[in-house]
């Protein structure tokens, strides 16, 4: 007689591959809670670059007659203001961290389970947003009292700014995870990711508002993803972006992850392929 096999649904399929964000989010969030004073100090260690951008461009707009490229001094405050929070929302692993999974043989353990890797470091990420914004909400609110942004949503830009934020976080988490794969075929990553780190600085708006770069910067910029990791989702809360502008860079983000989720899943399928594993 034969054993009849008894399959899983589809949707308990689903309920078991959410179950696995959940439990690394809540594995993130437990650990993160576990190191308030460190985290703090982190938080601390953030805010000075944004700060000093700060301070530097709004001496330079006073200095220029109270605006340049269209920012005033309390402009540029609320934009590195939400700089900070996009900035926090942002974090993601290092690409570097992929030689360490490999050297230590946590990807050879990992590569014996059922899932993607990136559903487990997906997760892991998304539940490490949820401490860290806690901690920037009294560090935002003292950068408020301490340099009086200008800052004028309207309501629509309000709600919209959450998604803008987390497809940011999509695409960036995307592409250092991609990144991140060249470690398959080199032993280290430190200098490709000091490239993009570079890249990323010029062409994100991290730096400085594009709008205040060279022409030729913003059309580079035009044509790389970065922009849509951290420029987009500030000039959206800010009242910057137009319904129009907004549903176009909608468009540009949802692009540019789909794409990178295709080279994702097409590089990890030839490292995978190429990867050995020696038992001490």
């Amino acid at each position: 007689m034969t054993a009849a096999v008894t399959r899983k649904p589809s949707w308990a399929h689903l309920a078991d591959r959410l179950n696995v964000y959940v439990v690394a989010a809540r594995q993130a969030i437990i650990e993160q809670l576990q190191y308030r004073a460190a985290n703090l100090m982190f938080m601390v260690h953030l805010l000075i670059e944004p700060v000093i951008y700060l301070v530097v461009w709004s001496t330079v707009a006073e200095s220029q007659g109270g605006q340049v490229g269209g920012y005033t001094a309390a402009q540029f405050a609320g934009y590195y203001i939400v700089w900070t929070l996009v900035r926090q929302f942002n974090l993601s692993m290092s690409p570097d961290s992929f030689h360490w999974r490999i050297k230590e043989g946590q990807l050879a353990a990992e590569l014996l389970r059922p899932i993607h890797p990136i559903q487990r470091d997906l997760g892991f990420w998304l539940g490490f947003k949820v401490p860290q914004v806690i901690y920037w909400l009294p560090m935002g609110a003292l950068l408020w009292l301490l340099f009086r942004p200008e800052i004028s949503p309207q309501v629509w830009q309000v709600l919209a700014f959450p998604l803008a934020l987390m497809m940011a976080f999509l695409l960036r988490f995307l592409l250092l995870w991609c990144l991140g794969l060249v470690c398959f075929w080199i032993e280290r990553i430190d200098g490709m990711f000091e490239v993009y780190f570079v890249s990323e600085l010029l062409f994100s708006g991290r730096l400085v508002p594009l709008a205040v770069m060279p022409e030729w910067v913003q059309q580079v910029a035009a044509a790389l993803p970065f922009q849509w990791t951290f420029y987009f989702p500030i000039e959206t809360l800010l009242g910057r972006v137009g319904a129009a502008e907004f549903l176009a860079g909608a468009a540009a983000q949802v692009a540019w992850i789909i794409g990178t989720a295709l080279l994702v899943q097409l590089v990890w399928g030839r490292a995978v392929r190429r990867f050995t594993a020696v038992g001490g």
